[in-house]
């Protein structure tokens, strides 16, 4: 039998430490959601709860009787969490395709830790597509505390990059995103793509699916990086940003509104 201990919460770099103590709670999700694996629906269910965890992404656990137990191999996988106990591992096997150690329970979680026994959780990575209800959701299950606001701004924003001004508008759309700074979609018709090369980077996000393109350039300092991006077709709650261009805060020389310079906020994405 494989024992490893959980990996440790991470720094939230906007936050700043996390605290020492770990909280973990659950909620009950009134949506259906799906897990599949080679066409086959592994996990199927209205009665899902959602695991809330200090400084970790949200995660869905399935009741046991809505899984395909029928499907899943025990490993000797084990990871031992100072929360929640030792999580049993467990393999899917799909029409002679094995997904390893794709799945774990927590057969007796400690004191204090929400009763999670009848429940199983599955790697979303390792699963070839999710579902809430009948949309696909990308990259981790959506948090239903995280919101998103897209708001039409007549405040002129310019974006300076490699000592040019790459952008400027009076049309900007401002998106709104806990826990990260503003971001200014801006028409593709007021920037200068002319001044910025597509880059072959592909990311999705949870909130607002796959992004259509990237755009690189060089800032002032001389690194050649990604700084711009679109989104095509994002799910209808932010169908206003369609075809808009954002830039990196966190790369770009500067981005000014209405002639004041936005700091440089530092996030994940900061170089």
């Amino acid at each position: 039998m494989s024992v490893a201990v959980e990996g440790p919460v991470l720094e939230n770099k906007l936050l700043g430490p996390v605290p020492k103590v770990i909280a973990v709670r659950i909620e009950p999700i009134a949506k259906r959601v799906r897990a599949f694996v080679g066409g086959v629906a592994i996990a199927d269910s209205c009665r899902v709860m959602m695991m809330f965890e200090t400084a970790r992404l949200c995660v869905y656990y399935f009741p046991i009787e809505d899984v395909r137990t029928d499907l899943l191999v025990a490993t000797s996988n084990v990871v031992r969490s100072v929360a929640k106990g030792d999580a049993t591992y467990y393999s899917v096997a799909v029409d002679g395709k094995t997904v390893e150690n794709a799945a774990w329970r927590y057969l007796d979680p400690p004191a204090g830790c929400p009763d999670l026994t009848g429940f199983i959780a599955f790697h979303w990575k390792l699963m070839d597509s999710w579902f809430e209800e009948d949309d696909e959701v990308f990259v981790h299950a959506r948090d239903p505390y995280h919101r998103i606001d897209v708001l039409n701004s007549s405040r002129e924003v310019r974006v300076v990059v490699g000592g040019q001004v790459v952008a400027v508008t009076s049309r900007a759309r401002f998106l709104f995103e806990t826990g990260l700074p503003v971001r200014y979609y801006i028409p593709k018709e007021d920037v200068r793509t002319d001044l910025l090369q597509p880059s072959q980077t592909k990311t999705a996000c949870a909130y607002k699916g796959p992004t259509s393109l990237y755009w690189q350039a060089t800032p002032a300092d001389g690194t050649t990086c990604d700084v711009a991006w679109c989104y095509e077709n994002p799910p209808r709650e932010v169908a206003t940003i369609a075809g808009m261009v954002a830039f990196f805060n966190e790369r770009v020389d500067a981005i000014y509104v209405d002639g004041k310079e936005m700091p440089r906020t530092q996030t994940p994405w900061s170089l």
